[in-house]
């Protein structure tokens, strides 16, 4: 389908009823219905108003009183159709019904104004900007173009060969011009549309590298760990069972606590603590066998920064462990920064992976800086915020 011919489809999809979103344990909200499902039949009913020319036309037509009274009368129900035709859109579920219905509505509006010219003459061309403008909203733009066409070329030839419409040369422009307006604003509605779509993806988007970033850093972290105590408790089981089993204590308590930030990843409350990752570098490191010179004030970190240098330390630790062959790791704070550096192999050769490019966006994410340098030997990590 093409672009032209989408419009039914968007406005469909707009009136549809959008859902709330509801939380674990709690019963689920009623629909909200869209605001163009109440009242977009009221941007179609504010202009029926100037229907009171066209009835003005039927009661001066010089008929007979019983043609003159059911004129009026079948503008009254040209009228109330009209607006149903709005109504019965909002209420549309699918482009299909859309269209279905817009044509319904429309091949009867077409019959009163047949019906109305049959009695009174040429008033009936009154309903031709109504005709477009219901038109323009529930049938694909080639559709409606080509009834916009149609409706123009009746109308030059009504106020052409009719004497009553001799001075009604501006009724064709009118009907063009609604026809324009129309067109404009189902153009806006549809961009509307496509862009709460597109944003709602990037929601989407967002959430799950949000979700990726926390379970990598948590996971990661943690099964380091836990990898490393259980070499331990491995070379200790012969030589000093009692340590062993304290180390098998320790794997057990991590792996739980992995299992509850997980779910708290998943549930987007996760929030890392720099006093707890602090402790944590000093257990990773010394399973490591790596010697750990750690800040023991943090209260000289901005609160601000606190969270964002509690998740870069935790992955700048997991990485110095896993990749650096380091023997000493050095961490140190400062209001708004961050520095880890480590006397290992150094960053050469090194490609940014999953962790750090995921610190780097938490950092980026926060107004910072983030810096990777060889620390002649070893590897420097630097974050200012």
């Amino acid at each position: 389908m093409d672009d032209d011919s989408r419009g039914a489809r968007d406005l469909a999809r707009a009136t549809q009823p959008r859902t709330a979103v509801t939380g674990p344990g709690s019963a689920a909200n009623p629909p909200v219905a869209h605001p163009w499902q109440r009242w977009g039949w009221v941007m179609g009913g504010v202009w029926l108003v100037f229907l009171a020319f066209p009835v003005a036309g039927v009661v001066d037509s010089g008929a007979s009183r019983p043609r003159v009274v059911a004129g009026v009368a079948l503008f009254v129900l040209f009228a109330v159709v009209y607006l149903h035709g709005f109504q019965a859109m909002g209420r549309a579920r699918s482009e299909r019904e859309v269209v279905r219905g817009g044509l319904a509505h429309l091949g009867v509006l077409v019959a009163i104004c047949v019906v109305i010219h049959a009695l009174v003459g040429s008033a009936s061309v009154g309903g031709g900007p109504y005709l477009v403008a219901l038109a323009m909203f529930v049938l694909p733009m080639w559709a409606a173009v080509g009834l916009t066409v149609v409706v123009v070329g009746l109308t030059l030839w009504l106020t052409s060969v009719s004497s009553e419409l001799a001075d009604t040369w501006y009724l064709p422009g009118i009907v063009i011009l609604v026809a324009v307006v129309t067109a404009v604003v189902r153009t806006i509605e549809r961009r509307s549309i496509l862009h709460d779509e597109l944003a709602a993806e990037l929601t989407v988007s967002a959430e799950r590298d949000r979700l990726a970033r926390d379970v990598h850093d948590v996971v990661g972290h943690t099964l380091t760990a836990m990898s490393l105590k259980a070499d331990v408790a491995e070379r200790l089981v012969a030589a000093d069972p009692e340590r062993a089993r304290r180390e098998i204590a320790e794997v057990a308590a991590l792996s739980r606590q992995a299992l509850a930030e997980v779910r708290a990843a998943v549930g987007g409350i996760r929030s890392a603590r720099l006093d707890d990752e602090i402790a944590s570098a000093a257990r990773v490191l010394a399973a490591a066998g790596i010697t750990a010179q750690l800040p023991e004030d943090l209260t000289v970190v901005d609160p601000r920064h606190r969270v964002v240098l509690a998740w870069v330390l935790r992955e700048a630790v997991t990485n110095v462990v896993r990749h650096s062959g380091a023997s000493v790791c050095r961490v140190a704070l400062g209001p708004s920064s961050l520095t880890v550096e480590d006397d290992g192999r150094g960053p050469s050769g090194l490609r940014e992976g999953n962790g750090l490019r995921g610190v780097r966006e938490r950092v980026d994410a926060a107004g910072g800086v983030l810096r990777v340098a060889d620390a002649a030997p070893g590897t420097r990590l630097e974050v200012t915020l």
